[in-house]
Parts: C-alpha cells; sequence; structure tokens
C-alpha cells in the first residue's frame, strides 16, 4: 500500500508540473500541501518555501522583503495582514504586475475540507498584446480601446467564477448524494408533501414501514398512495400541519395492520408561509405490544390475600380427577361417555385455573408464553367447549393457519376462549351456530374470531362490555367473562376487538404472532412424587406422550438414580416430598448431572418454597396437560444447550 501511495503521488507531481500555470494548494491551518515547479520558477523562490508543510506567512514576508508587492513600510505589519484575508479565504481573481515587469492572473478557490488552491498565470503577452493594440490603433477610439481591454478582463474573471461554481456544483451533488444514502438507510420512512399534497421527496422506505405500499410515490397524491381509510387517520393531523401546528402521534394502517408512529413538520418558507410538510413515519408495533403488556401487569396489582394452604391439597384431588377421567376414556364405555369424561375433565382444569388465579391474586399475575403446536391446542379445546353446549348448538373450529406452533399462554388462551364460547351460547339460546376461525392477520397478529347466530351487540355493549362487572344477563352474569379476556389479551401485548355481523356478535382476540420451532418428545424421565395416586397419573399421561418413566419418591432416591442411570433424559419432580429434602434439591442434582429438569407444585405463589423452586427450574401449576410439561420441557432444555 505504502508503495502504491508513492506511486500516485509521484505521477500527480508529474502531471502538475506539466501545466504552464503555476499552482499551490493550503491546507487550513495556512500549510503548503503541494505545488507544482512552476510556481517556484514563476516567482523565484528558495526550496524551503516549496517544500510541504512550508508556511504561508514566511512566504508573503519573503516576497514582501523582496519588493514584489512593491514598496511596503511595515513588513510584518503586511504580513499579519495577508495571513489574516488567508484565514478568511474567499473566491478571487485579480491581476497584478511582478517586479521583473511581468503581468500575472491570481485566481483562489477555497477547498471544502479547508485551505484553499491557488493558480498563477502569466498574461504578461496578453498585456503587452493590449498595449501594443492601444499604441498602432489610432483609428480606434480611445473609448474603444478601454471596453475592449475591459472586456478581456471581464471574461477572464468570469471564467473564474465559472470555475468556482462549478466546483460548487460539484460539492453541493456529492452533499445530496450522501444525504440520500443516509436517509436511504434509515429504518424510517421520511418524505415531503408539497401545497398540493403531493409527494416532493421519498427515501423511498414506505414499503419497508408499512408493507403493500409502492417504493416510488414521487409526484403522486398522499391520499392515493395511502389509501382512503389510513388517509383518513392521519388527514387531521396533516390539516394542522399545513396551518403550521407540527405534531406526533400513532396510528394503525389499514392495509399492513402495522403500528405507526409519525412525526409532521411544517416547512416555512423566508416569507413564513407554509410551502409543505416533513413526514417522518416508524413501525412501532412490537414496541407498542411490549407497552400495552406492561401497562396492564401494573394495573393488576391487587392488596388482598386470599389463598390457604387447602389450595394445596384440593389440587392434587383434582389431579387424581383428571386422572381417573384419562383411564376411563381408555375403556370400552358407551360412546355417550366420551363427552361426559372430556367434560370432566375441562371442570378439572378449569378448577385448577381457578385455584391458581385465587393463589395469584395478591400478585401481578404474567403471561407464560411456551411452545404450543395449534392443530392440538385446538383439537383439545373442542371437546372442551362441546360439553357446554346444549345439543342443538353446534361449534365449528376452522384453522386457516395451519399446522405451526406458536409461543403464548396456553391455560390463558384456553379459558379466554372458553368464556367467549360459553357468551356465544348464550347468545343463541337454545339453537344456533358457533364458529371459532383462527387466522394470520398481516403475519403480525394471530386471531381468535368467535361469532355467533344471536342477536349481537346493542350499543351499549360495544360500547361497555369489556368494563368489569357490565353484564347484559341480569342476575345470571357476573360481568367478569369479557373483562377477563380483555385483561389476558393486554397482558400478552394483544387487544379485544368488538363487532356485530350480519347474522351475530364476533368477538376478536387479537395476540402476537410468535412462531417457534415444534416441541419435541420421547425420552427416559425420572418422576419423583411421594403420592403413590398422583404418580400413577403422571405415568400414564407420560407414557401416552411417549416418555419413558422411572420412579421415585424422595430426592435420595432421585439422587441415586441419577448417578447410576446416565440414560435418563429429564426429570419431572414436586416440589414437595416426604423427607427433609425438596423438589429444589432434586432440581440440584439434575443440574449436576446435566438433566433438564421441570418442577410442579400447587403452592401459592406467594410462598417461599414457590419462589424457590421458580428461580431454579421451570415450574408447573398443578393441574398440568402433558402439552404443559412438554413445552416447560423444550425451555429447560434451550437453557442448559444455551
Amino acid at each position: 500500500m505504502g508503495n502504491l501511495s508513492s506511486q500516485h503521488d509521484s505521477m500527480t507531481l508529474a502531471g502538475l508540473n506539466l501545466i504552464q500555470q503555476a499552482l499551490s494548494i493550503y491546507d487550513k491551518d495556512l500549510r503548503l500541501v503541494v505545488c507544482n515547479r512552476r510556481f517556484q520558477e514563476m516567482f523565484d523562490l528558495p526550496a524551503r518555501l516549496t517544500t510541504p508543510g512550508a508556511g504561508f506567512s514566511d512566504t508573503i514576508e519573503y516576497l514582501a522583503q523582496r519588493g514584489e508587492y512593491g514598496p511596503v513600510a511595515d513588513v510584518a505589519a503586511f504580513t499579519a495582514e495577508r495571513v489574516a484575508q488567508a484565514q478568511a479565504f474567499e473566491p478571487h481573481y485579480f491581476e497584478r504586475p511582478t517586479t521583473d515587469g511581468r503581468f500575472v492572473s491570481v485566481e483562489g478557490a477555497p477547498l471544502p475540507q479547508g485551505g484553499w488552491v491557488a493558480v498563477y498565470t502569466d498574461i504578461t503577452a496578453t498585456k503587452r498584446h493590449e498595449k501594443m493594440l492601444r499604441a498602432r490603433s489610432d483609428a480606434l477610439s480611445e473609448q474603444v480601446l478601454a471596453h475592449t481591454e475591459q472586456l478581456e478582463a471581464s471574461n477572464r474573471k468570469l471564467a473564474a467564477t465559472i470555475k468556482a461554481l462549478e466546483e460548487t456544483k460539484r460539492q453541493l451533488e456529492e452533499t445530496e448524494a450522501r444525504t440520500r444514502l443516509t436517509t436511504q438507510m434509515m429504518p424510517a420512512h421520511i418524505a415531503h408533501v408539497d401545497l398540493d399534497r403531493r409527494y416532493s421527496f421519498s427515501n423511498r422506505q414506505l414499503n419497508f414501514v408499512m408493507p403493500g405500499r409502492a417504493a416510488d410515490i414521487i409526484g403522486r397524491p398522499i391520499a392515493q398512495v395511502l389509501g382512503a381509510q389510513t388517509y383518513g387517520r392521519i388527514k387531521r393531523n396533516l390539516d394542522a400541519a399545513f396551518d403550521g401546528q407540527a405534531s406526533t402521534f400513532e396510528f394503525t394502517d389499514a392495509i399492513s395492520q402495522r403500528r405507526i408512529r409519525a412525526a409532521f413538520t411544517p416547512e416555512k418558507g423566508s416569507d413564513g408561509d407554509i410551502s409543505g410538510v416533513y413526514i417522518l413515519s416508524m413501525d412501532v408495533t412490537e414496541e407498542t405490544q411490549a407497552r400495552a403488556a406492561l401497562q396492564q401487569t401494573r394495573r393488576r396489582e391487587m392488596a388482598t390475600r386470599l389463598t390457604s394452604g387447602l389450595a394445596h391439597d384440593f389440587s392434587n384431588l383434582l389431579t387424581i380427577i383428571m386422572g381417573m377421567q384419562h383411564k376411563l376414556a381408555k375403556m370400552n364405555l358407551p360412546e355417550d361417555a366420551d363427552a361426559l369424561i372430556q367434560g370432566t375433565l375441562g371442570a378439572a382444569q378449569r378448577g385448577g385455573n381457578l385455584l391458581a388465579r385465587i393463589a395469584d391474586i395478591s400478585t401481578a399475575r404474567s403471561a407464560g408464553p411456551t411452545p404450543v403446536a395449534l392443530p392440538q391446542f385446538l383439537d383439545g379445546f373442542l371437546p372442551l367447549a362441546q360439553a357446554s353446549l346444549p345439543p342443538n348448538v353446534s361449534l365449528d373450529i376452522r384453522n386457516k393457519v395451519g399446522d405451526v406452533t406458536v409461543m403464548m399462554d396456553a391455560g390463558a388462551v384456553q379459558d379466554a376462549l372458553l368464556n367467549l364460547v360459553l357468551n356465544a351460547r348464550d347468545a343463541v339460546g337454545a339453537q344456533g351456530k358457533i364458529l371459532l376461525a383462527v387466522q394470520n392477520a398481516q403475519d403480525i397478529w394471530l386471531e381468535f374470531i368467535v361469532s355467533d347466530t344471536g342477536a349481537g351487540f346493542s350499543p351499549e355493549a360495544l360500547d361497555r362490555a369489556l368494563d368489569p362487572f357490565f353484564t347484559t344477563k341480569g342476575g345470571e352474569g357476573s360481568g367478569l367473562g369479557l373483562a377477563m379476556v380483555y385483561d389476558m389479551a393486554k397482558l400478552a401485548g394483544g387487544e379485544v376487538l368488538l363487532a356485530n355481523t350480519y347474522k351475530g356478535a364476533r368477538v376478536t382476540l387479537r395476540l402476537p404472532l410468535r412462531r417457534t420451532d415444534p416441541v419435541p418428545q420421547g425420552g427416559l424421565v425420572l418422576l419423583v412424587e411421594d403420592n403413590p395416586d398422583l404418580r400413577d397419573i403422571w405415568r400414564d399421561g407420560l407414557r401416552t406422550h411417549k416418555f419413558q418413566v422411572i420412579e421415585a419418591s424422595t430426592a435420595a432416591e432421585a439422587r441415586a438414580l441419577l448417578a447410576n442411570l446416565p440414560d435418563i433424559d429429564a426429570v419431572l419432580s414436586d416440589v414437595m416430598l416426604e423427607g427433609a429434602e425438596t423438589g429444589v434439591d432434586v432440581a440440584g442434582y439434575a443440574a449436576e448431572a446435566g438433566k433438564p429438569v421441570v418442577l410442579m407444585t400447587s403452592l401459592p405463589m406467594t410462598d417461599q418454597m414457590f419462589i424457590s423452586a421458580q428461580n431454579c427450574a421451570p415450574l408447573l401449576r398443578k393441574p398440568f396437560t402433558m402439552d404443559d410439561f412438554t413445552a416447560a420441557l423444550a425451555n429447560a432444555r434451550k437453557e442448559i444447550a444455551s
């Protein structure tokens, strides 16, 4: 690189030495950067003043002492004056005589990075020609001669000005290119709209911020580019900007369903009149989802503690009920028994959810998203919901998303959907249809849409149905169903939308769409549980999900098995066990062996043992499903892998 640079400098200097004009370049510190041989020859300068780094003041002082500028009474003062002029450098052109009787034109132009370049041209021959013309052309009037001389001088000055303008134009074009490149790299749309509300500038990022829009929009009306719905949402702010009022606001794009933050800044001309509006638009969808979840979490702080130790025993009873129902499902029973079994399972699971809510009521409940296979989730939800419907009310589920695995709080979503189905059941009466459709909205939202063939929402219900304790069922309703659905959606960063269709009501539960990999199954699981009935339940459930099972009733037994059986793939342990050691100790043994562990409990969240268990391993609240376990196990495996 050094040889190439040296060769480049040598070739550049050789080229400068070939031109007939003298040239010098000084930097912003008034130090010589480069000059050609003609510069040294024209002013007969010593080598020290033509070497890079030579001071401009030294050169002026040398020329003044030699008489280059005529009689100078105070050389130091003259030199200081010329240095001050150079520091405030401006483009110039002038002509002056030299001490040896020659005439030189001086043309200077500033450089964008500081300093200047000066070009000196020997115009002695031109001046002699003018003098000869004046002496020999007696027929020409003095006025014509003077005009000719003035015109030639003006032409030379004009040529210098043109060069300066061309350099300025080049610098402006480079600046514009850099500015455009910078704006195109920004993750935002920057635009300008003129008085006709047409785009006069765009950094071509509109389709990045609002997918579905064109990138080339210059000259097109903003209303046409955005579409009627989106333009209607920003029109008031745009009108205010054309009236001189800047604003920053958020809106939802009608086409892409993205949340957009926009800033409108009026452009004022020199006369103070508005000549256009600058627009900055950013996609803040994920920020909005996170902000909504945080706000809802803070709102749910409560002061009353209503839990007791009975929750532990009752949750174990529910677990046994669920296990017995699973065993009944495997028996050769009448066809009608299946609906009863599924209904009992659903009721037991809802009882467990109720226990969890009672236990959590004194603390802020947070969403617990886990990987959930959507088709299996819907397959499990269908019999649970059907068990609560009259014979002449049908429930149809349509999965428009397909076989995907998503991150969501399966228990909370199931409970919310059940609330919506039960509300729809009450709306249709003894006979009707309920449809649950699941769809992908713009690859941002996962929408669960429950619609029915009932009478629809009243105007008051559309306005207040999400408020706690509002009900249209009189004494039969608590007014908490839709409020709980709304609460769950907000905790997850989503929303609930109410509407009427031409044949009934429609409720849309909209959650952030977070895709993930499917949950793996299989392997040898060490089950640690001191209750034999519960061990039977968990064993059957694990085997149904293609796990092999080995059992222990104490932490000491679990430690021995982990030490002697390297084939163990995972551990499922209750927190409360016989003896002095607990599930927290089992988690420690599993960590030493490098095995993923999932703990389970029915203790309230405020219990110190619950907090300790939650801090050392994924923790499931009883009762839970095997899908909950496999999702928690997947998270535990990821933690070990990372």
